[in-house]
């Protein structure tokens, strides 16, 4: 009997393989399913065209993850019919027409500074939600920093700068206030940290949130939980247990934005030198920033959220790095330069 048991434990252990395997495969297989609804809802609500359409398609390919959640352990806290009777009017009240005809699409947002200019002389426009940009439909998560600067430039955009993501929240787009003389002749991970500090310092006397001066529980997206057992971040025990796009509607600011604070942190370009400004028309970019906060933040404060606060150096890379991060909590959203 002795010598059955590791031929009995070598059995055991290729069932659980076995398992594992066929579940991982069901749940692709159940993303793809779920993916290729959201590609065609992406189409129909933001009027993409073939050429746009493909290279969507081709980044969602490229991906096991990338998508709304991993179905099989994801628990939103809300639907998206829940979300519209929320909603005073419903999702259509978020149709804004002297926005889209600035902006030249529906569901975008000016970046200007209100107290020297009107919203036509803005010379970028943002998301209004994170990305797909739809109201009540969930942020598309799982989504590394190259992904999101690739998926924004096949909508015609591009991934935001860190300071137009910081006007959105705050109400008022400033001029760049990046620090380059701190980041000559150092790693990237010394020049975030001495601009950061620098910025934050300079910053945080007139701290804000999107919706006000100080931190609100029940304002926005941020009521909802981790999944039991979340081992820190893997796709199989970490549920995107996100809300969906604008369920919440006194989570904006004073420009108009969504979701800013709470749902999922987003990506954003940060710039180490003038020619890595998306802005200012960079395709090379610079480092990764995660902005804002996410679902879990009434529960569990985990870090500083105010709209002008930049993030330590964390899961760092450049943004186009093939292995920039990606988790369950973190999407983006995407601006347009006009003009």
């Amino acid at each position: 009997m002795t010598r059955r048991r590791p031929r009995i434990a070598c059995l055991l252990a290729l069932g659980l393989a076995t398992t594992a395997a066929r579940a991982d495969t069901a749940a692709e297989e159940e993303l793809h399913a779920l993916n290729i609804a959201l590609l065609a809802q992406i189409q129909a609500v933001r009027h993409l065209g073939p050429a746009q359409m493909a290279a969507l398609d081709r980044v969602f390919l490229s991906s096991p993850y990338i998508g709304q959640g991993n179905p099989r352990v994801t628990v939103h806290p809300m639907t998206p019919a829940d979300c519209a009777a929320r909603i005073p009017g419903g999702p259509a009240a978020y149709r804004n027409a002297r926005f889209e005809r600035i902006c030249g699409a529906p569901y975008m947002a000016p970046l200007y500074d209100p107290a020297t200019q009107t919203p036509e002389q803005a010379t970028a426009c943002i998301d209004m939600f994170e990305f797909p940009n739809i109201p009540c439909a969930y942020p598309v998560v799982w989504v590394s920093a190259r992904e999101a600067a690739q998926i924004c430039t096949a909508v015609g955009e591009r991934l935001c700068d860190a300071h137009e993501w910081e006007g959105a929240c705050a109400g008022s787009l400033q001029p760049p206030d990046y620090r380059w003389d701190l980041a000559r002749a150092v790693d990237a991970a010394t020049a975030v940290e001495r601009m950061r500090s620098a910025h934050n310092a300079a910053a945080r006397p007139g701290a804000s949130w999107s919706y006000g001066p100080a931190y609100q529980p029940g304002t926005c997206a941020a009521d909802s939980s981790k999944t039991p057992g979340c081992d820190g971040g893997s796709f199989a025990g970490c549920g995107s247990n996100t809300y969906p796009a604008g369920s919440f509607p006194d989570c904006h600011s004073a420009l108009g934005v969504y979701d800013l604070n709470g749902n999922a942190a987003e990506h954003m370009n940060l710039p180490l030198a003038p020619d890595q400004m998306a802005s200012a028309g960079s395709t090379t970019l610079g480092v990764t920033e995660m902005k804002g906060s996410w679902f879990i933040f009434d529960r569990y404060y985990a870090h500083p959220d105010w709209c002008r606060w930049r993030a330590p150096y964390w899961h760092g890379s450049r943004v186009l790095d093939s292995w920039s991060h990606e988790n369950y909590h973190l999407g983006f959203r995407c601006c347009k330069t006009r003009g």
